[in-house]
């Protein structure tokens, strides 16, 4: 029994003694699993942006296509052999510049014929008054008898409209010698030609001879929704709306214009009203039946609240943005967003000016999360 004893105390005793197994301290492994400096998760590499109060303006941006101010299809008005053609396909021409020549030998030989017989009528007319007032004399004189007198008037009458006649037809052989020689009605860039010198043109025929376009100034054709025609009519009742074109793939500066029309109805089949610009297009830069980018700036907002487009994510709650904290932890904040310009949208609610968005890297963020900011490559220091 006393042996027994002895070595159940002994038992005791050697399992107390045991290094790093003592009843009131934990091993450094319990310690470190029980929060007494637990690791910190790696911080996420972002890049952010500041939020910005700036002016921004308030545009609508569409699809539009350049027509001819003005197009006028050149065709003969007599007909007759094309005698001569005073340009090339493609040229630049001005209002009455010579274009075509037709032949005009047989209409000078009309000319000449309508002159003729003026001056033969005119000599007659001229002999009847004479002889209407000589018997007019005779009359009052009692030798003639009034008979005489009316018929010898009558005569002289008729010849006076038959002047008159002869003075229409001479300017009507001039006239149609005028139309021997085609001059432009525009200034404008000339088409392909469709007939040819030698060939025999008729009056008014259905193929024009040269279709002329009106390329400076220009107009640009565009369609906006129906849902901002009431901006757009209230902006274009305060003051002229600037227009801006620029063909696509073109980097240079915008072209220029001004809002010139505004259609009257709604195109009900889709849902947009049809507005010109009109551009002064003097370097040519936009041609007709050209698509360009157009944007109409309606107005200018002076105290915008502009984040880049990059750092608003959609989900399922909305809109929403990551905001850098003084911790260099993230938050989200919902936003609600005005309307996009480009690579900047307009926030309407949930920013202010100051406060640093991320811009890239939000897919492995969550509320909390530590962050380290990249470095541009623009801005690492050489070593």
């Amino acid at each position: 029994m006393r042996i027994t004893l002895a070595l159940v105390l002994g038992s005791l005793v050697a399992t107390a003694t045991l290094p790093g197994c003592s009843f009131g301290e934990a091993s450094p492994q319990q310690q470190q699993g029980n929060g007494g400096g637990a690791q910190r998760q790696p911080a996420v590499p972002v890049t952010v942006a500041p939020v910005l109060k700036k002016p921004m303006p308030l545009q609508i941006s569409v699809i539009g296509a350049a027509e001819a101010f003005s197009t006028v299809a050149v065709h003969a008005q007599i007909t007759g052999e094309l005698m001569s053609v005073n340009f090339n396909e493609g040229d630049d021409v001005k209002m009455g510049q010579v274009l075509f020549t037709l032949d005009h030998r047989p209409l000078e030989a009309a000319l000449q014929q309508a002159e003729a017989n003026l001056a033969r009528d005119l000599a007659q007319a001229a002999n009847a008054r004479a002889q209407a007032v000589r018997y007019q004399d005779l009359a009052e004189r009692g030798i003639a008898t009034r008979e005489q007198v009316g018929t010898m008037t009558t005569n002289a009458e008729a010849l006076e409209a038959t002047v008159g006649a002869d003075r229409a037809a001479v300017e009507n052989a001039k006239v149609q010698l005028q139309y021997a020689t085609i001059a432009s009605p525009l200034s404008g860039r000339t088409g392909a030609l469709m007939v040819h010198a030698g060939n025999l043109v008729r009056a008014n025929d259905a193929a024009p001879l040269v279709v002329i376009n009106q390329v400076a100034p220009i107009n640009v054709s565009f369609g906006i929704p129906e849902s901002q025609l009431p901006d757009f009519k209230r902006y274009l009742a305060q003051r002229s709306l600037h227009v801006e074109a620029r063909p696509p793939n073109e980097t240079g500066p915008a072209s220029t214009g001004r809002i010139s029309f505004v259609d009257n109805a709604v195109d009900q089949t889709t849902g947009t009203i049809k507005i010109k610009g009109t551009f002064p297009n003097d370097d040519r830069r936009l041609w007709p039946g050209q698509f360009v980018n157009i944007i109409v700036t309606l107005t200018t907002d002076a105290a915008a609240v502009v984040v880049p487009t990059v750092a608003v994510q959609a989900g399922q709650q909305g809109q929403y943005v990551f905001v850098v904290k003084p911790d260099e932890t993230v938050d989200l904040k919902p936003v609600t967003v005005a309307r996009t310009s480009g690579a900047e949208t307009i926030i309407k609610d949930g920013l202010k000016a100051g406060e640093t968005v991320i811009t890239d890297g939000q897919i492995r963020l969550v509320p909390g999360s530590r962050i380290s900011v990249k470095t541009e490559p623009s801005q690492k220091v050489a070593p």
